[in-house]
């Protein structure tokens, strides 16, 4: 299991470099200016001397190559530099974004959870009929809404028109509600199909029969034997699932005005704000890799064969 840790550390490091070598490279080729914006250009005019002078002070009349090797060596000793906008930590920034973004993780995943794993469940033990017709039924209309529609459908209807909840930021847990629906109801469908397909194989298994054959309850064989098995192909979406809404869904976040990563993201890509965005890739890398390490723990804890198989490895 050590080993198998070590690894996954070395993988995240060569991950990370990679992905931040490719921001950097694209970010210099983006159009736009952060001297520009830090100078706030659309306000009045500036010198020539001011952009110089403000170039100068960020490091950014160096060459490429050493803002890229200078940047990398303070990331090594823990420093994610700060941000161009108000000369704030990076690191500083992200934390304070960040509970809002678990807020938002864990709200999406319970609604994610009420949906598919009850109409998986009714659409593996009816199949073919009215249950089954229904849960697929709502799996392609999940499927087919664009998150940004979705939300915008979900403010119109319980904002706008019924005055239920409200449209923006995150004082209460009312504001919690609409953008953990949007994230929750799109990310379903594919857990719906995966749970029907995982259940609707292991119930055709011998050992399935042979437990109904013993009088074994049904609810026993399935939430005991059937719904187990069937949760392994499941875990490893689930996991890249909570590693990209840990990362901040930028979509669902700038439309509700929702203060966690992915909204941060969004300002600091349209400021121009590199050191804060290079942080974000990196924070974002560091969850995704983190959550597929936990869905391997996790397939060993749930089939034993899968520990076994992986001794020599993990």
């Amino acid at each position: 299991m050590l080993r198998h840790i070590g690894f996954r550390f070395v993988q995240l490091v060569i991950v990370l470099l990679i992905v931040s070598i490719v921001i950097f490279v694209l970010m210099k080729l983006a159009p736009g200016d952060p001297v520009l914006a830090i100078l706030k250009a659309n306000e009045g005019a500036v010198s020539l001397n001011d952009q110089h002078v403000v170039r100068a002070e960020l490091g950014l009349e160096m060459p490429l190559y050493k803002q890229f090797g200078n940047w990398l060596l303070d990331v090594v000793a823990f420093d994610l530099g700060k941000s161009y906008m108000n000369n704030r930590d990076v690191w500083d920034i992200m934390m304070e974004r960040l509970p809002a973004t678990i807020s938002l993780t864990i709200g999406a995943l319970l609604v994610l959870l009420l949906i598919s794993v009850p109409l998986g469940v009714l659409a593996a033990q009816h199949q073919g009929r009215l249950p089954d017709h229904i849960s697929r039924f709502i799996a392609l209309i999940g499927s087919s809404i664009p998150s940004f529609w979705l939300g915008l459908l979900l403010l119109y209807f319980f904002s706008y028109k019924l005055n239920w909840l409200p449209t923006m930021g995150n004082g209460s847990f009312r504001h919690l509600i609409l953008p953990s629906l949007t994230l929750g109801f799109v990310m379903a469908p594919e857990y719906i199909r995966l749970l029907r397909a995982g259940l609707l194989e292991t119930l055709s298994e011998s050992y399935i029969r042979a437990a109904r054959a013993r009088g074994i309850a049904e609810s026993s064989v399935m939430l005991r034997h059937a719904l187990q098995a069937a949760l392994l192909p499941i875990i490893s979406v689930f996991g890249m699932s909570i590693g990209s809404l840990l990362a901040g869904s930028v979509v669902t976040e700038s439309l509700f005005g929702w203060p966690g990563l992915g909204s941060m993201a969004m300002e600091a890509i349209t400021q121009r704000n590199y050191p804060l965005i290079q942080g974000y890739v990196l924070l974002t890398g560091f969850f995704i890799v983190l959550a597929n390490l936990a869905v391997d723990i996790s397939y060993g804890l749930l089939d034993p064969r899968i520990r076994v198989g992986r001794g020599r490895r993990v």
